[in-house]
């Protein structure tokens, strides 16, 4: 089980429940994608900043007896995000939606305002459908299975949450205003993908973070790390900077993992917490490719041009998550179909030392994470230092002209394609799996059982989806099919222990 968050909450509730649990990472530390990587000797988060869905956390720490609240500080934002798209034009949207509905207002009209309350009511019905049925629940394929779930009476419902139809278009149903339009088609690149190409379902992640989005004080990777410890405290043991080599099958069942340096862990159940993809290439050895299909570099999700910085800024107040957009949000996407970073981005910046409140640094200078989205060909093309700066100066280029002026010196670490390639093998750098385009592609996710008896994957790349919360629940079911699996296997093969009984699994992450 790799140490990523849909492993470590596999981890945490599988050994609160008596299993011998090992996990396996080759990086050196917890939280996978959710890690900081140092600029002039601070540390700066390099991977997920936003986090939702508090009560899938609330929920693994309760299923270890332990609270969430006695491990980090966590604190609600008040503004979700501040956005911006020239400097007289800025918008907030606010935990309470009344107020985002009288900014809207005052921003673009009553009309616009209107269109803010019926958004509001579709993505939450949209929402309310497929909780259950699909986002908390194990993978189902479409129609008829997750019609069953829903319910056979409620034809409407399955109407209702518009996989057919593409997230833009439905956005021009609420919103004339192109900006707010392009405001609310943002959520498809939470999980890796383009508004012109995904189903209008995917409202529901508008709904997600209008529920709350939280602060933790350190970052996401203090949330891995307070996983860990809770782990630990139930017996998992942690083997970190150590590579799987490969997955044993024998007999037809996965049995065991090798490791970089030789040794051998025998289990009766592993778990991949790493990219399918990375399954499906032969990653984990010829034996276990079967297990998972590789993944077509057209079906990648976005990958990312990633900038972390200690710097002063001046002109646009920050909040902690910042949008500055691009004026043509097609072309920019089309950029990205073309296998090359828009020309002329939008912009993401996470403030990470900006509070609850948006209140200033101390110092000055603070910590940013700034995103452009880019393609996944980190695994076919490589990024030259002039093709670097000329992104660099895209980016600065696109903060500007919304009011954000970085200081010239700007001291940075600089994250591309290829990086995130050589973090996530057979994935180019794909950050989010599979993209989420057309109306299939959420039925078309690695589920938590493989092909191969005794082997599972959990993280964000498998069902339900990208995004801290989404690889939580992905532990979560995994975790659920393994103590069904064992149970189900000890009923056949009895082994009594000294002490009670003992069903050891092991986890694992992408090779290195």
């Amino acid at each position: 089980m790799g140490a990523g968050m849909g492993g470590l909450a596999s981890a945490v509730r599988l050994a609160a429940a008596g299993v011998d649990v090992v996990v396996a990472d080759k990086l050196a530390h917890v939280g996978g994608k959710a890690r900081q990587l140092p600029v002039e000797g601070v540390p700066v988060d390099a991977g997920p900043t936003v986090f939702t869905l508090r009560d899938v956390f609330d929920d693994v720490f309760r299923s270890a007896s332990r609270r969430l609240d006695d491990y980090v500080t966590v604190n609600q934002a008040s503004v979700i995000a501040r956005h911006a798209w020239r400097p007289d034009d800025r918008l907030n949207l606010y935990a309470d939606p009344l107020q985002s509905e009288e900014a809207i207002g005052d921003f673009a009209g009553s009309a616009a305002a209107q269109g803010y309350r019926t958004f509001r009511k579709e993505s939450a019905r949209i929402y309310s459908i497929l909780e259950n049925s699909m986002l908390r629940a194990d993978k189902v394929s479409w129609p008829l299975p997750l019609m069953w779930r829903i319910g056979l009476w409620r034809v409407g419902d399955l109407i209702a949450i518009r996989p057919y139809e593409s997230l833009w278009k439905v956005l021009g149903e609420h919103f004339a205003d192109s900006r707010l339009r392009q405001m609310f088609a943002r959520y498809a690149t939470y999980c890796g993908s383009s508004p012109f190409a995904t189903p209008a379902t995917l409202m529901l992640i508008a709904h997600v973070e209008a529920q709350g989005v939280w602060l933790i004080d350190g970052g996401m990777n203090s949330l891995a790390n307070a996983l860990r410890r809770v782990a630990e405290e139930h017996g998992a043991r942690f083997r970190l900077g150590q590579a799987v080599d490969r997955i044993v099958v024998e007999r037809g069942r996965a049995c065991g993992v090798v490791l970089a340096d030789g040794d051998r862990i025998d289990a009766d159940a592993v778990m991949v917490n790493a990219d399918p993809a990375a399954l499906g290439s032969g990653a984990f050895g010829a034996e276990a490719a079967r297990a998972a299909s590789p993944m077509k570099p057209a079906n990648r999700s976005l990958s990312a041009m990633v900038w972390l910085a200690r710097t002063r800024t001046n002109g646009f107040a920050l909040s902690r998550h910042n949008v500055f957009f691009s004026p043509d949000y097609r072309r920019e996407f089309a950029d990205i179909g073309a296998g090359c970073p828009p020309a002329d981005p939008s912009v993401y910046v996470c403030a990470q030392d900006r509070g609850a409140a948006g209140s200033e640094p101390i110092d000055g200078r603070e910590r940013l994470q700034i995103i452009v989205n880019a393609p996944a060909n980190g695994d076919t093309h490589t990024y030259s230092s002039k093709e670097r700066e000329r992104c660099t100066r895209a980016m600065q280029r696109s903060l500007a002209r919304c009011g954000l002026e970085l200081e010239e010196a700007f001291p940075h670490t600089m994250v591309t394609p290829n990086e995130f390639a050589d973090l996530s093998p057979s994935t180019g750098g794909a950050i989010y799996g599979r993209a989420s385009h057309g109306w299939a592609a959420s039925f078309l996710r690695q589920g938590t059982r493989t092909w191969i008896p005794g082997l599972y994957c959990a993280g964000g790349s498998t069902h339900p989806g990208a995004g801290v919360p989404m690889a939580a629940l992905s532990g979560r079911l995994a975790a659920q099919q393994v103590m069904r699996d064992l149970a189900s296997m000890r009923r056949f093969h009895p082994v009594a222990m000294a002490g009670g009984m003992s069903m050891r699994s092991v986890t694992t992450e992408g090779t290195g």
